[in-house]
């Protein structure tokens, strides 16, 4: 009857489950430690293999987030390294699966089997940590990389001799990983089996009845490797014994553990160490051949045994951040089939090979030129996969900006303002991000950003000048343009759009609007109405720039117009009054010495300046002229001796002139008497004709009073009888009717004289002239003792015949003397 005999391993693995249980803890700790700068987390747990569109979890309901929030906050995943394995279905918030995972191909032996994700939101930032943990399902049979295995053994080996055999593998862990090792048939070995450090394990077949060659020269054992899943696989190997004549020592390695060093990227070829082994034997028997058994697919692939030296040497690509170790079983055998085993252990020395991964999380390229120290530009994710002090960062930005990082999260890093910024100073700002790592030689890698700085309306419109002054001649147009305004605004777009306004006040009781106005577009300032330097010689107002902005920003700048004085006032002449019907004279003495003031002549210019200064100039009508004007002051002085020859009835024209250009002129006769006495005057001036201009008034003024007078006797006489035509129907209307008659009284009727119908009593006075020439009375105030007025309209006045009937009886002349 076969027997089976099966080696246990329970105890083994309640050791391994120890370990891997303190293990899980340290690593549980270690995550919180990093994650205290993280807002939140959560950790799922979900088995391998799953379909795509599966549900991992609701993150926003085990987050305590709004779906809403997510999908304002654009919520994504961030995944450091890695394919994305989940999806973030915002809308419902919640955790789907993305793509197949496989916790072997994932984390390998490694348990717990998980990967991290973090969920960013924005406005504000928020970050929160994602664990998910791939539970193992048996999906994968033991395996062994061959599937024969042939031994060679002396018939003299003693019982008890143990040969080394390769274990199988099954990328499953836990229960479901290999659990049990069977070798069938048992007759002459058995199995057993011991733990490794490193969680393998090693089994040995151990010869329990000696061998006999001349009874069985092979022998053909099976070795059934099984796991403890659900539903059971196995895997099996087939072991051919072929026995030998006897060989009778062993070769024995030199150390049991060698430990070596080696750098990663080392080149194909480098030399790790050298095993050797020694066999008491002679000839074929003492010769000893190397090998490497017992060690997974991925330690193959990277180091390779001189089968005659022992020479362990690189054959792959070392990654130190794949495996930061490596353990090899070097086999040692003679040609009788002896062996013996020893262990090493080779440690990957870290090289600085990998470049710092800068990842931006979040941007935004256009930043308010008023936001305060400390916004938040950008996020943004650094990573090197390097260990130590090469895989240790630092990041800078050019200096040369007003921008500095912080260090928020674990890894997570945020560009924010440093100072305040100005548009108008520096409109963009190309940021340079540098992180280089602590290595030896030190790697780094660089970003380039640009952030714009939008505008904001912070700058009111500034004048070239606060105050102007401009000065306009008077009379001009109206429309006249005075000057142009210009103010500038050093802001951009529709805060820069300057716009200007005419502030309104008063100006010597009158509005500044009507006066002048400004384009509101171009600045132009404009005179409304033609200016009058009499009236105003200046006046002041504020002129208002306004851009476009919200909230709008202004300034004031003043104007002052100062209105030039144009010579268009002729002088005018106050004094001798110039008077239609009436002649004045200046009475001369004829014994009037030389340089006698016979009068002066007072003008006035209501320009001003050299416009207002007036010159006096008299035309001269005889060689010898009697008298001469001042030029300035316009005196009238006597220039010799008053002779016999001399008029008596002198007539001058003093001409009036400024300074202006073109100049203005006005003229003044003054008539002049030489005589001693008044009878003389008289006499001279009796017969003075009248002046052509007062006949022609006189004749105007008769004519339209003779019109006035026809057309109101036309209206009343068509009054008269409207109202006699009235009256007659109203008698007749009344004559027919029994109504009685009220006699009719008009308002304020009153017979107090019995007579009439008029309530006061008037009185006329018709007073007529001597002269039948004029119809109208005129009465001169008196001037001056030297001033004589003629005019015969005065003669009836019975005052002047009383004071003069002795001596002038025989003019009709008024003469009026007043004493000073």
């Amino acid at each position: 009857m076969e027997r089976i005999i099966s080696a246990g391993i329970s105890g083994s693995m309640m050791r391994t489950a120890a370990l891997r249980g303190r293990w899980r803890a340290l690593v549980f700790i270690l995550c919180l430690a990093e994650l205290r700068s993280v807002t939140g987390q959560a950790r799922y747990s979900i088995p391998e293999e799953q379909a795509e569109g599966s549900l991992v979890g609701n993150i926003a309901k085990d987050l305590g987030l709004d779906v809403t929030r997510l999908v304002s906050g654009k919520a994504r995943i961030i995944v450091k390294e890695g394919p994305q394995y989940v999806d973030l279905n915002r809308d419902k918030g919640t955790l789907v699966i993305k793509e197949r995972v496989d916790r072997e191909e994932l984390c390998g032996k490694t348990t717990p089997c998980s990967f991290s994700f973090d969920v960013i939101l924005e406005n504000p930032i928020q970050l929160y940590r994602v664990t998910v943990e791939i539970v193992d399902i048996n999906d994968n049979s033991p395996s062994f990389t061959k599937n024969e295995i042939n031994l060679e053994i002396l018939e003299s080996v003693a019982s008890g001799s143990r040969f080394s055999l390769e274990s199988a593998d099954d990328p499953d862990v836990g229960i479901n990983d290999i659990q049990k090792y069977t070798l069938k048939p048992s007759d002459h070995f058995k199995l057993e089996i011991k733990n490794q450090p490193d969680g393998g394990t090693f089994i040995e077949m151990v010869l329990q009845m000696p061998l006999d060659r001349e009874k069985e020269e092979s022998h053909t054992l099976v070795l059934v490797a099984s796991d403890g899943g659900e539903p059971h696989r196995s895997g099996t190997v087939r072991i051919h014994i072929t026995v030998l004549d006897a060989n009778d020592n062993a070769p024995v390695c030199s150390q049991s553990v060698y430990k070596a060093d080696v750098r990663e990227n080392s080149p194909a070829g480098t030399l790790v160490t050298t095993v050797q082994a020694h066999d008491a034997d002679s000839g074929q028997y003492g010769d000893v051949t190397y090998s490497i058994a017992h060690v997974t697919k991925d330690a193959k692939n990277l180091f390779e045994i001189d089968i005659k030296s022992g020479g362990i040497k690189v054959s792959g690509n070392i990654d130190y951040e794949k495996s930061k170790s490596h353990q090899l079983n070097v086999q040692s055998r003679d040609h009788g089939g002896h062996t013996d085993t020893c262990k090493v252990i080779i440690q990957i020395v870290d090289e600085n090979d990998n470049i710092p991964m800068i990842q931006m999380m979040s941007l935004s390229n256009t930043i308010a030129e008023d936001s305060p120290p400390g916004t938040t530009v950008a996020v943004f994710n650094v990573n090197d996969k390097d260990a130590d002090v090469n895989g240790m960062v630092k990041c800078s930005l050019n200096s040369d900006v007003p921008f500095k990082i912080e260090s928020s999260l674990s890894g997570y890093y945020t560009i924010v303002t440093e100072d305040f910024l100005d548009r108008e100073s520096i409109s963009e700002y190309n940021l340079t991000i540098t992180v280089s790592d602590q290595g030896s030689p030190p790697l780094s890698s660089h970003k380039h950003i640009n952030v714009k700085v939008s505008d904001v309306n912070d700058c009111p419109p500034k004048f070239d000048e606060s105050h102007y002054s401009k000065m306009v001649p008077e009379n001009n147009s109206p429309g006249f343009s005075v000057f142009t305004l210009s103010a500038s605004d050093a802001d951009w777009g529709q805060n820069s759009r300057v716009s200007y306004f005419l502030e309104e006040k008063e100006v010597n009781g009158v509005a500044v609007s009507s006066l002048v106005s400004v384009n509101s577009e171009s600045g132009v300032v404009q005179a409304v109405r033609s200016f009058d330097y009499e009236q105003i010689k200046w006046f002041e107002f504020n002129i208002t720039a306004r851009d476009a902005g919200s909230p709008p920003l202004s300034s004031v700048a003043t104007v002052k117009i100062l209105i030039q004085d144009q010579n268009d006032n002729p002088p005018q002449v106050l004094y001798p009054v110039q008077t239609g019907g009436s002649l004045v004279a200046e009475m001369v003495p004829r014994s009037a010495d030389v340089g006698y003031l016979v009068t002066k002549v007072v003008a006035v210019d209501v320009d001003s300046g050299q416009n207002a200064w007036l010159s006096y100039k008299l035309q001269r009508a005889t060689d010898r002229p009697l008298f001469e004007v001042g030029l300035q002051n316009g005196e009238i002085r006597t220039v010799r001796q008053v002779t016999d020859k001399d008029a008596v009835k002198q007539r001058l024209s003093v001409t009036v002139e400024d300074n202006g250009q073109p100049s203005r002129s006005a003229t003044v006769i003054v008539n002049v008497a030489v005589a001693d006495s008044f009878p003389e005057v008289m006499s001279e001036f009796t017969d003075f004709t009248q002046d052509k201009e007062y006949n022609d008034n006189l004749t105007f003024y008769l004519v339209l009073a003779l019109a006035v007078v026809s057309f109101l006797f036309i209206t009343c006489l068509v009054v008269i009888i409207s109202v006699k035509i009235y009256r007659w129907r109203q008698s007749r209307v009344l004559y027919h009717s029994n109504l009685p008659v009220i006699p009719y009284y008009p308002p304020r009727y009153s017979d107090t004289l019995g007579t009439g119908t008029l309530q006061h009593v008037y009185n006329y006075e018709v007073c007529r002239t001597t002269d039948s020439r004029k119809s109208d009375m005129k009465f001169m105030p008196p001037m001056s003792d030297s001033l004589v007025s003629v005019d015969g309209a005065d003669a009836d006045d019975p005052r002047v015949e009383k004071d003069m009937s002795g001596n002038f009886s025989q003019m009709s002349t008024l003469v009026s003397v007043k004493k000073l």
